[in-house]
């Protein structure tokens, strides 16, 4: 872009944005001349996507900041009042603990109420399936939380949500992008002051907060296992800086659980100071509650990102703790759910299970022996709630028993629309409890998962496409890999080739293709092996990457040592190839 219309673009913002902060960071770079810089925060703006904003907090129509909050929340407020009897049940608006969450979500709040949108805003900082919760109980039209998720410190986000509590999907995720996009710079906004003495501006916490811990303790298969040996179970726990403190602790307190905390990581900090990525996929998050763990010699270890949607765990094996995948975890949930319902008398008719089409083929095998019916989603756990909306609207529909996504993301009742690690914390104790007064650890029953299924591994490889010519490069490496797929995966031909973005499957062998994938366009390709592996390639919705996911698995049956060392070539050997590719 030319300095003429960075100049321009830099100076319209200048003139918008009312906070000084934001402000200053262009007027600092239009004095020093930092066209690089100026380029990348003016070159476009910041997308506006299917769930909302992420991006690079900073000045700039490229960034995420007070401005540009106030202008996404505009367009909001406007498919609102088209569609919701002029806002009838308001709104809700959560935030984290991530640099300046709160001054956005107050932003955000003070558009909607000058819209005349009345606004639940909580008093401090919530995680985001208590939004999804609250959204519910009290009877909005929409919800907002402000939050990039498990992001660099540097990011911040903006999630919307509808009156089901699951983030926008079709109609409303696009009709809200072109009202977003038709706002221009006309947003209208009003004191904090005036909005409150309207009754516009609705401050909440406990209304919300204990019915919240009640329906996460409700979760509970065996209420009576916990309150007679939950002081048995020592929990070491990290918030990593987030959200999560308050609710995992007050569920697991009134169950009974002792809860040991990472102390370093307990309070909320947006700088993240112990950690590079506050993410409880990364085993580097995990590394001060693993040495916690060992240390006391805890039970179970648990950590949730920075807005309480995520969780990841550690189990002991063998004197050792072992960090268990997203995938595993999963299974875990879904082997102890389905098998807990059915021992109890409490498995309906018709169960359901949800899972996403990148998210390991071992769940279906463990939903479907307890006779449950899978359903596959494109990723993203909107379409999860979605699918359960839809089975709540058909006369004799299935009933949602469990579900998730292999990015640690999991959903234990109907009551939140979205990740919910908080009822997922409760539930991985409960079921470590259980197993363990059964004589055996989370790890043991893995393993006798992988006996009964075969044993399953996955991995996930993402490329980082950053800037304008980022994009371009990720663009064209989807369509490179469109045009002319791989024939052969780590030695394995590959038997359907599935384009999820025009819903049909290739078939190699016979030449032909069919239209048979029933879900929305989306822009993925998936290879099918002759072994029944799965490799997948994805670009972000969040980030300016690539993701490339593999799942590899054995026989069901075979000497769990051998399987482990053939599952674990072919995944090396498909993480090579799919370097080379990329590079």
């Amino acid at each position: 872009m030319d300095t003429q219309t960075l100049t321009k673009k830099a100076q319209d913002y200048i003139k918008f944005e009312q906070d000084s902060f934001f402000r200053g960071q262009v007027e600092e770079l239009l004095k020093n001349q930092d066209w690089t810089e100026l380029n990348d925060r003016f070159f476009k703006d910041l997308d506006f996507g299917t769930g909302g904003l992420r991006g690079v907090i900073g000045g700039g129509y490229n960034r995420i900041n007070p401005f540009t909050v106030q202008r996404a929340t505009q367009g909001l407020a406007n498919y609102i009042v088209k569609t919701a009897e002029s806002g009838k049940g308001g709104a809700v608006i959560a935030y984290d603990s991530r640099n300046f969450s709160d001054l956005f979500a107050l932003q955000a709040a003070l558009v909607l109420c000058a819209n005349g949108i009345k606004t639940y805003l909580f008093t401090s900082l919530r995680p985001t399936p208590e939004l999804s919760f609250a959204v519910r109980k009290l009877g909005a039209a929409a919800g907002i939380v402000v939050t990039a998720s498990h992001n660099p410190p540097e990011y911040n986000g903006y999630k919307v949500y509808w009156n089901d509590g699951a983030q926008v999907v079709a109609p409303h995720d696009k009709a809200i992008i072109e009202e977003v996009t038709a706002v221009g710079d006309t947003v209208k906004t009003m004191s904090r002051e005036e909005a409150a003495a309207a009754g516009f501006l609705v401050m909440i916490d406990k209304e919300v907060d204990k019915p919240f811990i009640e329906m996460v303790k409700n979760c509970s298969i065996r209420p009576e296992l916990v309150r007679e040996h939950g002081k048995d179970l020592k929990v070491v726990y990290t918030p990593l800086h987030g959200t999560g403190t308050m609710p995992v602790e007050s569920a697991l307190r009134d169950m009974g659980i002792e809860v040991i905390f990472v102390e370093e990581q307990k309070i909320p900090d947006g700088n993240f100071p112990t950690v590079d990525y506050p993410n409880p996929e990364e085993a580097s998050a995990m590394k001060l509650a693993l040495e916690l763990g060992k240390k006391v010699g805890a039970d179970l270890i648990m950590g949730t990102d920075p807005d309480a949607d995520r969780m990841g765990i550690a189990a002991p094996d063998k004197g050792e703790f072992v960090l268990i995948t997203g995938n595993q975890l999963g299974a875990l949930l879904a082997d102890y759910i389905f098998s807990g319902r059915k021992e109890m008398g409490t498995l309906p008719a018709k169960p359901a299970f949800i899972k996403t089409i990148v998210t390991t083929e071992l769940q279906r095998l463990i939903a479907e022996e307890y006779g449950a019916v899978c359903f596959d989603t494109l990723t993203g756990f909107k379409y999860i709630g979605e699918k359960i909306r839809e089975f709540e609207s058909q006369k004799d529909g299935p009933s949602y028993i469990v579900g998730g996504e292999e990015s640690y993301g999991y959903l234990v009742n109907t009551e939140v629309r979205d990740k919910d690690a908080v009822s997922a914390a409760t539930m991985s104790a409960e079921m470590a409890l259980y197993h363990r007064t059964q004589g055996r650890t989370l790890l043991d029953q893995l393993r006798i998962i992988w006996k009964k299924h075969g044993y399953f591994q996955e991995t996930l490889i993402s490329k980082t496409f950053k800037g304008e010519s980022g994009l371009k490069t990720m663009k064209e490496l989807m369509e490179k890999l469109r045009k002319n797929p791989p024939s052969v995966f780590a030695g394995q031909k590959v038997t359907e080739v599935k384009d999820y973005q025009n819903g049909t499957t290739f078939y190699p062998a016979a030449g032909t293709r069919e239209n048979n994938i029933d879900l929305p366009s989306s822009n993925v390709l998936q290879f099918v092996l002759e072994d029944k592996s799965v490799v997948t390639a994805r670009p972000s919705g969040t980030e300016p990457k690539v993701k490339f996911y593999a799942s590899c698995r054995s026989q069901a049956g075979m000497e769990l040592d051998a399987a482990m060392k053939i599952v674990s070539g072919k995944i090396e050997a498909i993480t090579a190839q799919l370097n080379s590719f990329v590079d």
